[in-house]
């Protein structure tokens, strides 16, 4: 893929930069520049340009606007100690992001594009990749945003026949402000996520709207983040909003929900590796809200976590639903050791002997 480059000529001050990256939050402030390529079947994907940051000019008729045909990702670029700049893992963000788009009959961008559309960007606006400097509590980063939508005017209920892919960054804190902190769960009983032949394993918008009248109910019992069941029996634990899930057994085994109609993280899956590394057998199966709340009543479930690419990893606290509550696990020791683990990977503090770190530059 080509790629044709032009750079703003205003660009953020260096001393406005400085304050951003001192504090940046997260999704509050945006890079310089954005990447877009187009589609259409005639000429396929075309015209791969990075520009200068701005707004974009839709048509009412947008054909997303309507029917939210769109796919995205969400992933870092790390600043290690030497100055280099390193992505984790972008090629199971291109893969997966290939399964989500098929879902949503949109065209697949090739890996190898995916990555350089995303490399290219990150090299563009180098500058705001933030320095980490404290080994023990930054975990600063360039939030990176891929995503693909329909961009046809036409109001028919039909795949489009122009589509456009962007990439934007923004600069990320820690996602815990004074050190990582037990999440409190709403169990929801009223809604589920997604059903067997529909879109939850696809990292599409739709999933996370659906998701948000049942956050906003977890907010108001005073919790952090909900709890979905699987749509069939309202049974299974499936996924919390934006995090998948693990239970830690007092045996050393550790059980995930296994995936179909949840949505395969990229964190998750180097968890899986990295737990087997640990020497833990890990479990992808069906797991039962009643088996959470027994296991954690007799203490046979010694600790849970969740995981995503914003936290990485979270030990959970208690859970609550209309009527009941089940407290926190005991402890919360091999979800702090898997995390510091997977952080130092990332920040180039450990060794990588997985593979998973990318050089951008």
């Amino acid at each position: 893929m080509q790629i044709r480059t032009t750079r703003t000529d205003q660009p953020v001050a260096e001393d406005r930069l400085a304050e951003i990256l001192a504090d940046p939050g997260f999704g509050n402030h945006f890079t310089d520049h954005m990447f877009t390529v187009e589609w259409t079947p005639e000429a396929g994907w075309h015209d791969a340009r990075i520009e200068p940051y701005g707004p974009l000019s839709l048509d009412p008729a947008t054909a997303v606007l309507h029917y939210a045909q769109e796919t995205f990702e969400g992933m870092k670029a790390y600043r290690h100690a030497d100055g280099s700049v390193w992505s984790f893992r972008p090629e199971e963000n291109a893969r997966r992001m290939a399964r989500s788009s098929h879902r949503l009959a949109l065209p697949v961008l090739e890996v190898e594009d995916f990555v350089a559309a995303v490399d290219e960007l990150v090299r563009v606006d180098e500058r705001w990749v933030p320095t980490t400097t404290d080994p023990g509590t930054a975990e600063k980063s360039l939030y990176v945003r891929p995503f693909m939508f329909a961009s046809e005017t036409f109001l028919g209920v039909r795949p489009s026949q122009h589509v456009t892919f962007m990439v934007i960054a923004s600069p990320a804190g820690s996602y815990f402000k004074g050190g990582v902190k037990p999440v409190t769960l709403w169990l929801t009983e009223e809604y589920t996520r997604a059903g067997r032949g529909g879109m939850g394993a696809a990292k599409t918008g739709g999933n996370y709207a659906s998701s948000l009248v049942a956050q906003q109910e977890a907010i108001a019992q005073g919790c952090d983040q909900v709890v979905f069941l699987d749509a069939q029996e309202g049974t299974y634990v499936e996924e919390l909003g934006g995090m998948n899930m693990y239970f830690v057994y007092d045996d050393g085994r550790i059980v995930t929900p296994a995936t179909g109609t949840i949505l395969e993280g990229i964190t998750r899956g180097s968890i899986i590796e990295l737990a087997g590394k640990l020497g833990h057998q890990v479990e992808e199966r069906r797991f039962s809200i009643d088996e959470w709340r027994e296991g954690v009543t007799s203490g046979a479930i010694r600790e849970i976590f969740a995981c995503g690419t914003a936290a990485v990893v979270t030990p959970v606290g208690s859970l609550k639903w209309e009527g009941g509550e089940v407290p926190a696990p005991a402890e919360t020791e091999l979800t702090m050791r898997i995390r510091q683990a997977l952080v130092d990977i990332q920040l180039g503090r450990a060794e990588d002997t997985f593979g998973w770190m990318h050089r951008i530059l």
